[in-house]
């Protein structure tokens, strides 16, 4: 990390459907190589396919399951004395969304399914339900925070 200064963060347009700025996030996490026009038709078909099968809002099934994947707690490496802790620390609202959509994509890419619009859309159902891989990421870090609360006071 630069310690000269913090980097400026750049302006996101919201995507053209939803108007939506963490859709653009998250569709730009999918992008591979900046197809960006591949990565939007995998989102959007993902949401078409969602609202197929559970018959709902696919934008708030898409930021419910946000919410259930974004976690509270996280572990930070802190050396002291020779030792390494790992200390529990509360986790930034930007860090928050960018871990969760981290965790969505990676969850659905490791997914079984043909394509990566029923891969997307399956994981984000089951985030949506509180089950699946990222939720199960979510609940591994708050158990590790939780496991390491002895720690605490190395916070800095």
């Amino acid at each position: 990390m630069s310690r000269r200064r913090q980097a400026e963060k750049r302006e996101i347009l919201p995507d053209p459907k939803f108007k939506d700025i963490v859709v653009t996030k998250f569709m730009n996490s999918v992008m591979r190589d900046g197809k960006k026009s591949v990565a939007e038709s995998i989102v959007y078909n993902a949401f078409q396919a969602i609202e197929d099968k559970a018959k709902a809002d696919p934008l708030n099934v898409f930021h419910t399951a946000l919410e259930n994947v974004m976690p509270a707690v996280e572990v930070r490496s802190r050396r002291v004395g020779g030792a390494t802790y790992q200390v529990p620390v509360e986790v930034r609202n930007e860090r928050k969304q960018a871990l969760a959509i981290r965790w969505l994509i990676s969850a659905a890419r490791a997914r079984n399914e043909r394509t990566m619009t029923e891969r997307l859309s399956g994981e984000l159902l089951d985030a949506f339900n509180s089950r699946g891989s990222a939720v199960k990421k979510r609940e591994d870090t708050h158990r590790m925070a939780e496991a390491n609360r002895a720690f605490s006071h190395y916070r800095w």
